[in-house]
């Protein structure tokens, strides 16, 4: 069992410009809990509704079968619930129906207490253009700490 684990979506960064962001808590059940703490989950292609109840799940997270589970083992792709204060969840309601926003996981971590936590953030899809300004920008400072690296040598 890995000690530390830190579960990223790497292409949110990316595909979206982050707006605000949250930790939320997640409802597993004992199987789901497991197989996080091995490291065999997935956020990649996950997002985050509401319900009609006003209630915050995560849809598409990949949480793999436990290895030592029985025929009591969870589903891989269920729906999850994601436990957040009202007036947070109002807050991303409001956000998410008024201004066409999304909210897409970050970041699916276990914090100090041994509890799955998810960080999430208000996010808003970019452009074209600004992926091609992203990739820019990475590549000019990659060519830069180059050149810093052979100056100091």
């Amino acid at each position: 069992m890995q000690k530390n684990i830190n579960i990223k979506n790497k292409r949110a960064r990316f595909d979206y410009e982050l707006l605000d962001t949250y930790v939320a808590g997640i409802v597993l059940s004992g199987t789901e809990i497991k197989s996080i703490r091995e490291g065999k989950a997935s956020i990649a292609e996950s997002f985050c509704e509401f319900n009609e109840d006003g209630e915050l799940f995560v849809i598409n997270m990949q949480v793999d079968e436990y290895s030592h589970g029985s025929h009591f083992n969870h589903m891989p792709k269920a729906e999850r619930k994601l436990l957040l204060k009202r007036q947070e969840l109002r807050k991303l309601y409001k956000e998410v129906k008024t201004s066409g926003n999304t909210i897409i996981p970050l970041n699916l971590f276990i914090n100090d207490r041994g509890l799955a936590k998810l960080k999430i953030s208000l996010a808003r899809g970019k452009k074209q253009y600004d992926k091609r300004e992203t990739i820019r920008d990475r590549e000019s400072k990659r060519r830069l700490d180059r050149i810093k690296k052979e100056f100091n040598t």
